[in-house]
């Protein structure tokens, strides 16, 4: 999938990837899997979207208020990571709300480009963006970034700063991850890459971030099923399913599953699949990583770690590529 933006008024036009063509095979291709899985890209509709803003505000999720800590200590380094003139290209960028803080110390960007997989999300963020930052040019663009991201001559030609917050990289296997940073690394004029990482720590805080007590989560896995239903004539009952988070230590990861409370059949875009009581849907993973683990998962595609920022208990850090 090629993404691009209108040339004549770039800074107002979004370019658009309809409906999401692929979203009817992924569902299908993951529920007839032996194991049932959903990719979590599918967790950002408009709802979902939402419901993730909801859960990084909750007490229990650390990563977003502690890489928001990192990012407020080190945002005179991260702007000067920008020479004037270059782009800010953050890729999932949800609500921008982190981004402000970067926006807030670098004056000097020649634009920024906010990449995100929900439409309607990224619409309302824009408009807000503008009426906050009135003298900066936004490029949106809808997409996904696991495939490859082409601009337009003019911001394809500028040297840009990519921004990866709130640790989305742990949401992929170690193999998926080595070809995300290959096609990142083919993005042109990249000077830097900030990018999140969740540190490995207690299984109990972790378990604790995503299955919070007011069932934030739960709303928001649950969600996948009411979408489903609605853009694929699904017909799953929400009450027969209960969110679980579970953290795999072999795979130093917490997983999110949907548990099936019944022996049940079900109705998916004219397809009848069965499940069993107890088991699963997969819809998540969150790897946590050790640094030098990380750096050695960068190094496999060319990118050198320059540096690790992190909070004072070392639960997460934003990793400086070159």
């Amino acid at each position: 999938m090629t993404d691009s933006l209108t040339a004549d008024r770039p800074d107002t036009a979004i370019s658009k990837d309809h409906a999401d063509p692929h979203f009817r095979e992924s569902i299908l291709g993951g529920l007839f899997s032996e194991r049932k899985y959903i990719e979590s890209k599918w967790l950002y509709d408009q709802k979902g979207s939402h419901l993730f803003d909801a859960i990084t505000e909750l007490e229990e999720y650390y990563p977003t208020r502690v890489e928001t800590g990192i990012l407020r200590a080190r945002g005179n380094e991260i702007a000067n990571l920008a020479r004037p003139g270059s782009i800010l290209l953050e890729l999932g960028s949800g609500s921008s709300l982190k981004t402000r803080l970067l926006l807030d110390q670098m004056t000097d960007l020649g634009g920024y480009v906010p990449f995100d997989i929900s439409a309607d999300h990224l619409g309302a963020s824009v408009r807000d963006l503008r009426a906050d930052y009135p003298d900066l040019s936004v490029f949106p663009v809808i997409g996904d970034f696991t495939r490859p991201v082409t601009l337009p001559g003019p911001l394809a030609e500028k040297e840009k700063i990519l921004f990866f917050p709130g640790s989305t990289i742990g949401n992929f296997e170690a193999e998926a991850a080595v070809e995300l940073l290959r096609t990142l690394r083919r993005i042109e004029n990249v000077t830097a890459f900030i990018v999140g990482i969740d540190l490995v720590k207690d299984k109990e805080t972790l378990i604790r971030a995503y299955d919070d007590r007011e069932g934030v989560t739960a709303e928001f896995n649950l969600n996948l099923l009411t979408r489903i239903n609605r853009e694929l004539d699904g017909t799953f009952d929400l009450n027969a399913f209960r969110h679980e988070a579970r953290w795999n230590s072999e795979g130093s990861r917490i997983e999110m599953h949907l548990v099936s409370l019944a022996h049940q059949s079900v109705q998916v875009a004219g397809k009848t699949i069965s499940f069993e009581m107890g088991e699963t849907i997969h819809t998540e993973n969150s790897h946590k990583y050790e640094k030098e683990k990380f750096r050695g998962l960068a190094a496999q595609t060319g990118w050198s770690v320059r540096v690790f920022w992190t909070d004072p208990k070392e639960y997460f850090a934003l990793a400086v590529l070159t």
